[in-house]
């Protein structure tokens, strides 16, 4: 089977611009990101790309050969350029998975994939938080345990303003008594996306050991299975198929 081809995008300025960041994420939060993909498959070819770079860090042939692209976003979203989320979109239709992570609820791409405003209701308030799984049978829940806990995190609450997720897979709970919609699945054209609320900067959360089989097992589902850039001329290419797997605020 080839090789999972993820790219890692993270807007990598909160780790430039806080000591506290730095410290939990010393490599980057796609640091963190790579180091766990790597760990699940050695054999992975993973890509890291940030906001600053010329590009973002992206380029069409980039795009064309990514199985699965993680995206973390925060404080920056507004300086994606517009053409660079339509190709990400536009590479999610044709078959390239996406698994938005934390505040990319409102990155561009994963707003122009749900077409809705994503919006949410959110305090920082060092409340714990405790995610439930609803599908233990599902290939992103593999591993998982009913449910576990992460001592401080960032609160999300709803009304979240996405569709209609065609899976949910976990909800939680905040000690605030707010409830969120956490771990949500959607087909887009050919592609899959992923939503995992998870990972603010400021909290160890990419260290939590059920955090990252959650985002490994996300990024082998949503992995890219043809590529079908076009409906009316496709260049179609088949793919073996996968085994299950054992801020800015408003």
């Amino acid at each position: 089977m080839q090789p999972l081809r993820v790219t890692i995008w993270n807007e990598y300025l909160h780790e430039l611009e806080h000591d506290t960041v730095a410290a939990i994420y010393p490599d980057g939060i796609h640091g963190a990101l790579r180091q766990l993909v790597l760990e699940r498959w050695s054999d992975a070819v993973v890509t890291t790309a940030t906001l600053r770079e010329r590009d973002h860090g992206l380029s069409d042939e980039l795009l064309a050969t990514t199985d699965v692209m993680l995206w973390w976003g925060h404080k920056a979203h507004a300086e994606v350029s517009d053409a660079w989320a339509e190709k990400v979109q536009a590479a999610v239709l044709s078959g390239m998975g996406l698994v938005a992570l934390h505040s990319a609820h409102l990155a561009k791409p994963f707003k122009r994939l749900m077409g809705t405003h994503c919006s949410l209701r959110w305090r920082e308030a060092d409340e714990k938080e405790r995610l439930w799984n609803l599908q233990p049978s599902h290939p992103i829940m593999a591993g998982v345990p009913d449910q576990f806990e992460l001592a401080q995190e960032e609160m999300y609450g709803e009304r979240f303003d996405i569709p209609e997720p065609d899976e949910l897979l976990m909800v939680s709970w905040f000690q605030g008594g707010d409830v969120f919609r956490s771990l949500c699945t959607w087909q887009r054209g050919h592609g899959r996306v992923v939503y995992f609320r998870p990972g603010h900067e400021t909290y160890p959360t990419y260290h939590d050991p059920h955090v990252r089989t959650v985002i490994a097992n996300a990024a082998l589902w949503a992995r890219r299975r043809l590529t079908r850039s076009d409906a009316k001329s496709p260049r179609v290419t088949e793919f073996e198929s996968v085994p299950n797997p054992t801020k800015e605020h408003i």
